[in-house]
């Protein structure tokens, strides 16, 4: 019996090209509800609004290079205002398996979520099953540029291109939180498998049985 696949050496390491400079927008920077909650962890706590201004000024203006997602990290080098870019993290905690429990088990649930994960929607419940976005403090910025500010500009770009990220695509969350689309994926397709034979099962007519003795019975 072949032993069940475990996650490709890439599964867990995606790297996206740099996203293209787009119009100042003072609303909303994200266009998804999971994108501006992203955001928001990092606003709700920054400490200094000019930095946040100049971060997403940044973003707009295309000064992130090639976005690197990992299990816990998001990395870029960014561009500020000297010519070499600075290497910027953002650190986050990954899930453990408990959590990762009830976030599947909340998804396999319904087969609305499965299929509203496929289509790159990010249903409420199952981001609230095992608190998949980060709350405020949650989010953990580092850059190698002099400014210690929290976050520095840099960071705060890299946020904000992140968010456009998980716009387009809500498994980048999963894989920061730990697992990768394929992992995800194929564990919902047991869970859903399983389910069905247990649904089957239940509903399968009682079969017949026969007395052993009596069968035997000159």
């Amino acid at each position: 019996m072949t032993a069940p696949r475990g996650p490709r050496h890439d599964d867990r390491r995606r790297t996206f090209p740099a996203l293209s400079p787009r119009p100042g927008d003072q609303g909303a920077f994200a266009a998804t509800w999971w994108g501006n909650a992203w955001v928001d962890s990092m606003e709700d706590t920054a400490l200094d609004t000019a930095r946040l201004q100049r971060g997403r000024a940044y973003a707009d203006r295309g000064q992130v290079d090639a976005i690197t997602v990992t299990p816990g990290r998001v990395m870029a080098y960014v561009h500020g205002s000297r010519p070499r870019p600075y290497r910027t993290e953002i650190r986050l905690r990954t899930l453990g398996d408990d959590d990762w429990e009830d976030l599947l088990d909340a998804a396999a649930a319904r087969p609305d979520h499965i299929a509203a994960l496929l289509d790159k929607d990010m249903p409420h419940s199952i981001a609230a099953s095992a608190d998949l976005l980060p709350a405020a403090g949650d989010l953990t910025p580092d850059c190698s540029c002099p400014d210690d500010g929290y976050p520095c500009k840099h960071a705060a770009a890299l946020c904000y291109q992140t968010a456009r990220l998980l716009d387009e695509d809500p498994f980048v969350l999963f894989l920061m939180r730990g697992r990768a689309e394929s992992e995800v994926l194929a564990d919902l397709t047991r869970r859903n498998a399983t389910r069905s034979a247990a649904e089957r099962t239940t509903s399968a007519p009682p079969t017949a049985t026969v007395d052993a003795a009596a069968a035997l019975a000159p």
